[in-house]
């Protein structure tokens, strides 16, 4: 009985190595940083766990026909019971230096509000595809806002900047590539503008005040708020052409980058591998992309396109944002790498999305819908 199940399941499963490769070696990479300066930690123990348990979530996903999701009776439970979630978490969830963003269990945390992004694409594609026709009506756009935005406020409220505008840059990108007017662009451009004013003056805690003023003069406070920001940029420059070699990252070794197993990954492996192992990790990251982008555009459907967009919008922000921040020329706002950076939640999301994909790749048969 139990061989007859396995032998069905693997019969499932198909993977699309174009995609799989790129995401497992940078997985790998993410690893390999880690082992170098976890002396007594155990990050890459963990993330190791974490890895086993993604890529096997990726391989049962990848057995489902994931077209099922296409019905709102599915989808709208769905997004409701992660905003329930998310509401939940700011009354029980964990305090982590000022933020209440994981749920603790044990040794362990999950951190909601990274599935809550792939439900977000999900919704959308959802949405749009059903109005690719009359996108262009001012209605769709604010409809959609909405949805976003109940997501954006739950991950804002916890505090998290850096996932708020992940989740509104999320929307913003499905928004384009479904097609929206030049005037609904600008009045979109001028409310985000509005709201960036709104939240500077009246939302903002200091210490995020201090991160954006910080980009904006890099260097006018290197002891305080951009200590970090300066400390990654030496990192990132210290590496060279071909880096000091494994483990011997000064900065991160000696403890000068902070968290340089999650937000500044990028910049204690680029001081290990130098710059050519960043282009190498960018161009692993860019096939990745492409990759999807290409399934996207043959899908049989316009739900299958929008979500495979969707898909890359939201790894091309993480990627885009963490390795700016950690370059510094972008605001420090604590994003992961995709699949590099520490963390269970997004590395099990991030592996899910694929599992997916690679589904919907499979069944992208006959005249497009």
């Amino acid at each position: 009985m139990k061989e007859n199940f396995l032998t069905k399941f693997v019969s499932k499963i198909q993977i699309d190595w174009y995609m799989f490769v790129p995401a497992i070696l940078l997985s790998l990479a993410g690893l390999v940083t880690m082992n170098s300066f976890s002396g007594e930690d155990q990050f890459l123990f963990r993330q190791s766990i974490w890895l086993l348990i993604s890529v096997l979530i990726f391989l049962a996903a990848t057995t489902v026909d994931w077209r099922f999701l296409r019905q709102t009776k599915i989808l709208v439970p769905i997004f409701v019971s992660i905003l329930g979630l998310l509401s939940l978490l700011l009354l029980i969830g964990q305090l982590t230096s000022g933020t209440q963003s994981w749920f603790q269990f044990g040794a362990f945390a999950l951190q909601p509000s990274e599935l809550a992004k792939l439900v977000l694409v999900l919704m959308l594609a959802k949405y749009f595809s059903r109005r690719h026709i009359e996108i262009r009506n001012i209605r769709h756009i604010i409809i959609s806002g909405i949805y976003a935005a109940l997501i954006f406020a739950l991950v804002f409220l916890q505090p998290d900047f850096g996932g708020a505008m992940v989740i509104f840059g999320i929307w913003f990108g499905m928004v384009l590539v479904s097609g929206i007017s030049k005037k609904h662009l600008i009045f979109v451009t001028i409310l985000a503008i509005a709201t960036s004013a709104i939240l500077w003056t009246a939302v903002f805690a200091p210490y995020q005040k201090a991160r954006i003023v910080s980009f904006i003069h890099p260097l006018a406070d290197i002891q305080g708020a951009g200590y970090n920001a300066y400390q990654s940029t030496v990192a990132v420059g210290s590496g060279e052409l071909l880096g000091k070699g494994i483990g011997q990252g000064s900065q991160s070794k000696l403890r000068f980058l902070p968290e340089y197993e999650t937000d500044f990954i990028f910049a204690a492996f680029t001081e290990e591998w130098g710059f050519i192992g960043a282009i190498i990790l960018l161009v692993l990251c860019l096939i990745l992309l492409v990759r999807i982008t290409t399934n996207a555009e043959l899908a049989a459907t316009n739900f299958e396109t929008l979500f495979g967009l969707g898909v890359v919008v939201w790894f091309s922000l993480h990627l885009v944002v963490h390795a700016g921040m950690n370059m510094g020329v972008l605001p420090v706002t604590g994003i992961t790498f995709p699949f590099m950076s520490y963390g269970g939640s997004h590395l099990l999301t991030e592996w899910f999305a694929l599992g997916i994909l690679s589904s919907m790749r499979r069944h992208s048969q006959g005249p497009r819908l």
